[in-house]
């Protein structure tokens, strides 16, 4: 996808500029000329609703931090203050605290497309594992935030998490002393996890540009698996084929971000949150945020502490090894018909095990969390590696033109 740029400076400051650093033509051959496939659907303008929310959170929550005091007896008033008494200081905290949920919710739809497509598969093993790196970083910044706001969810499920660290054989109780900054949750605590929140987002930002660089480098998966053959027949310029698309998904995003920021901003969190963090009072029920979730019914249905911590990990790992655990050759779902019974399969437990999450860790919910989270690594260690050798694919298109002229036809 490159090669010999094909922006002419016209300015003499353009000139000057081309000259000595190349950025404009870095930017029209990535942002104007790039060739991008003609049958992209709205599920790829994710990557640019994800651009989007994290410039947003950037900025949100450089503003807050210029209000907020990371001390243990000011933090919970400082957020309240921020709340109060700061100009438009409630919108920003809303708008940070649900843009958390509105990143994540755009990730998991990323991921999933990706997945469904086949993302994953060669050349853009790299592509998808960055992708996986960026997750993760998001979680831990997002847990990062969850805490500073000082209230009794904040502390409780710091306490919680920081606590799994010392299920590690040998070095366990070193890495959480280190993470704690003494023997519990307290100032130290909270002043690391406020350098690190206001920090990760800045190596997200770093990490996206490298994502960014790999996708120009192996060009853009499109819904039919096909890699561009032809340039002039199978693609379109970025600008405005995919910008205008970007453009208007975004704009709807934003309207559902908008409503939940200013008519339901308390709606995905936790009112023990609103009570001062208290170490002498456990909250009946400790909860993260929604997105993680999944994950946390997965650790705790572990009965084992460190197999638990293992598996909560790995339940985030194993998606980076996606390229080599899918044997098939065929990249999108759209003909693999086995492949997609399975695939809406692995959704709802994913789904099943967000809600069992949320749920207390006893009786049936525990047993159905379990069950769920066998089906959850059998998916991957099993049922893709056998697919690719049993399942018979639908025929492919020989090209992504003939892909949309078919499609064409049929409509008509």
């Amino acid at each position: 996808m490159s090669g010999h740029s094909q922006y002419k400076p016209k300015s003499n400051f353009a000139k000057w500029l081309e000259r000595r650093l190349p950025i404009l033509s870095f930017m029209y051959d990535s942002f104007v000329a790039y060739p991008t496939p003609k049958n992209l659907n709205y599920l790829w303008t994710f990557g640019a609703i994800l651009s989007f929310m994290l410039v947003a959170q950037i900025i949100t929550g450089v503003v807050l931090a210029m209000h907020y005091t990371p001390e243990v007896t000011l933090a919970f008033n400082s957020v309240e203050n921020i709340m109060r008494d700061v100009n438009w200081g409630w919108a920003l905290r809303y708008a940070h605290a649900n843009g958390a949920s509105m990143f994540f919710l755009a990730v998991y739809i990323h991921i999933f497309r990706g997945m469904y497509y086949g993302s994953y598969k060669e050349p853009r093993e790299l592509l998808w594992i960055l992708g996986v790196v960026i997750f993760m970083v998001m979680m831990a910044t997002g847990f990062l935030g969850y805490v500073l706001p000082w209230g009794q969810m904040s502390f409780w499920a710091a306490t919680v998490i920081t606590n799994l660290f010392s299920a590690l054989p040998w070095v366990g109780p070193s890495i959480t002393t280190w993470l704690l900054g003494g023997y519990s949750v307290d100032n130290a605590t909270l002043n690391r996890f406020f350098a690190l929140h206001y920090l990760l987002p800045f190596i997200i930002v770093a990490i996206v540009a490298l994502h960014v660089w790999a996708l120009h480098v192996t060009g853009q998966n499109n819904p039919t698996g096909v890699e561009v053959k032809d340039l002039k027949k199978d693609t379109v310029p970025f600008t405005p084929y995919a910008t205008m698309k970007d453009g208007f998904a975004i704009g709807v995003f934003v309207i559902l971000y908008a409503w939940m920021t200013f008519f339901v901003p308390n709606y995905l969190g936790h009112p023990d949150n609103y009570i001062e963090a208290n170490p002498l009072v456990t909250p009946p029920h400790i909860v993260p945020e929604w997105y993680f979730l999944p994950f946390y019914a997965i650790l705790r249905a572990i009965p084992n502490k460190l197999l638990g911590v293992i598996a909560l990990f790995l339940s985030i790992l194993i998606v980076a090894a996606l390229p080599w655990l899918d044997t098939s050759k065929v990249k999108s779902g759209t003909y693999r018909p086995l492949f997609r019974k399975f695939y809406w399969a692995f959704v709802a437990v994913s789904i099943g095990l967000g809600y069992l999450g949320s749920q207390p860790a006893e009786g049936a919910y525990l047993w159905i969390a379990r069950l769920l989270t066998f089906y959850y690594f059998f998916h991957f260690l099993v049922i893709l590696p056998l697919l690719g050798r049993r399942e018979k694919p639908d025929p492919l298109p020989k090209s992504i033109s003939e892909a949309t002229a078919n499609r064409g036809a049929s409509h008509a």
